[in-house]
């Protein structure tokens, strides 16, 4: 039977605690102040400690020091106040296990105590574990910084209401998950939530995604086929670089959301729906219509809300949260037990840039636990790049000059000359490639294909 020692000044919330780890049968053990809690921990042996970081004769982060000296592989998961936020994410550095923020929730608590017992959190001097027991909806994980917590403050007051909200972040923020979690934590939870990716569909094939179409309206239409505002139809329906829609398409959207009707391409049937709209750019939409690329009244019939997703860069406090994320979920895909991170890998995550955001960074702890042999991820699993502060597909990366031949070849000529711009573009715009692709008058993935194209020719 595991025995718990809580270190709790508040005798209520101590008592609390007592009883239902005590129903869940474990064993526990109290005390009511930091030095009294160290005195237990030295004259008995206990499997796990939670602590107050707020003590009235101490910190958290002493307390836990002073364990790890007795016991270097002692699991201690502390409790939390938003204002310490700062605070417990050094603690961490110290090797708790986990934190949990005030108000406790019991799932919370019971949860963060299955997943250390049971995914061997502990970790040794001079390496950095994070889990990821903080409070959250099932379906999504929250970070800890302040831009963070007033992005969810948005996402908790708009989520009730049939609201539709325009999200802007940069690629690779999560734009998708946090549509997702405005529709989990909305009256529509129970009905669908469809996602379009507007950026990969054709003049030609957006209306039938959207609408459908009837057997016999265009060759290969052998059948009816639901569109997805029928398919998320009481639910939420969410459109991925919602700017890259045609001028055409945008029109017949605006058509099915005023009025609440669709009709099927190639029918002759409308058909009513209750659908909550949640759109997503990495472009800010009012200069897209400004400069006639986006309907004006479209524009304003999605902005009734709008959310900014900060890039991962300006929420360096979220770094440790995701990376231990990510790695919980590469343990279980690859069957390996790595407990966190070399404290000289977590320093290069917090400097590195991560122009590709939560993607890239998912993308590095995945190859690197591959690679890893160790208890912790160490430098030599991580790419050289983000030692450097560089990326191959960097925000702030240079193109590389292609190699070409002038000698009477007009395309290598041509293919320069394009370089060029490109280049005098995304420098103009401080590297920024969405800015450079407006600014070209290209879209962002061609110009993503342009610059990979010109870095495969070395």
């Amino acid at each position: 039977m595991k025995r718990i020692l809580i270190i709790e000044d508040d005798t209520d919330m101590c008592s609390l605690l007592v009883n239902l780890l005590t129903k869940e049968g474990y064993t526990t053990d109290f005390a009511h102040s930091g030095s009294k809690g160290l005195k237990k921990y030295k004259e008995a042996t206990f499997d796990l400690v939670l602590c107050d970081y707020r003590l009235g004769d101490t910190e958290g982060g002493k307390v836990l020091n002073e364990i790890r000296k007795i016991n270097e592989r002692a699991r201690v998961i502390i409790f939390t106040g938003y204002e310490d936020i700062k605070t417990a994410v050094n603690v961490m550095r110290m090797g708790a296990c986990d934190f949990l923020l005030k108000p406790l929730k019991q799932e919370d608590v019971l949860k963060a105590i299955k997943k250390t017992f049971e995914g061997n959190t502990t970790t040794s001097a001079g390496s950095y574990s994070f889990s990821t027991g903080t409070p959250s909806a099932p379906t999504y994980l929250r970070g800890v910084g302040d831009c963070t917590k007033e992005m969810y403050r948005q996402i908790e007051l708009v989520a009730p209401t049939d609201f539709s909200v325009v999200l802007y972040g940069e690629s690779g923020t999560g734009k998708e998950v946090i549509a997702r979690t405005i529709h989990d934590l909305s009256n529509r939870k129970d009905k669908p939530f469809v996602a379009v990716d507007c950026g990969t569909l054709s003049k030609e094939l957006a209306s039938s995604e959207l609408f459908g179409y009837v057997k016999g309206s265009f060759t290969g239409a052998a059948t009816d086929k639901e569109g997805n505002f029928e398919i998320a139809n009481g639910g939420t329906l969410f459109l991925d670089e919602v700017a890259n829609l045609s001028y055409d398409i945008q029109a017949t959207l605006l058509r099915a959301i005023q009025e609440k009707k669709i009709r099927r391409v190639g029918g002759d049937k409308e058909m009513p729906i209750d659908v909550r709209i949640i759109v997503a750019s990495n472009e800010n939409l009012q200069t897209a219509y400004l400069n006639g690329k986006f309907r004006e009244d479209l524009y304003h019939r999605f902005n009734e809300f709008s959310i900014i997703i900060p890039p991962l860069r300006e929420r360096k406090e979220d770094i440790p949260v995701f990376a231990s994320h990510f790695l919980q979920h590469c343990n279980a895909e690859l069957g390996k037990s790595i407990s966190g991170f070399d404290q000289e890998v977590m320093d290069v995550f917090l400097q590195y840039e991560w122009p590709g955001n939560l993607r890239e960074m998912r993308n590095v702890i995945r190859k690197a636990a591959l690679l890893c042999t160790a208890p912790v991820i160490h430098n030599k699993a991580i790419p050289s790049e983000l030692s450097r502060g560089t990326s191959r597909l960097s925000l702030h990366a240079v193109p590389k000059e292609p190699k070409t031949d002038f000698k009477g070849n007009l395309r290598s000529a041509a293919f320069m000359a394009e370089y060029q711009i490109i280049l005098s573009a995304l420098q103009k715009v401080n590297f920024n490639k969405s800015k450079a692709a407006e600014l070209l008058n290209i879209d962002r993935k061609t110009l993503y294909n342009k610059l990979k194209h010109y870095e495969l020719m070395h």
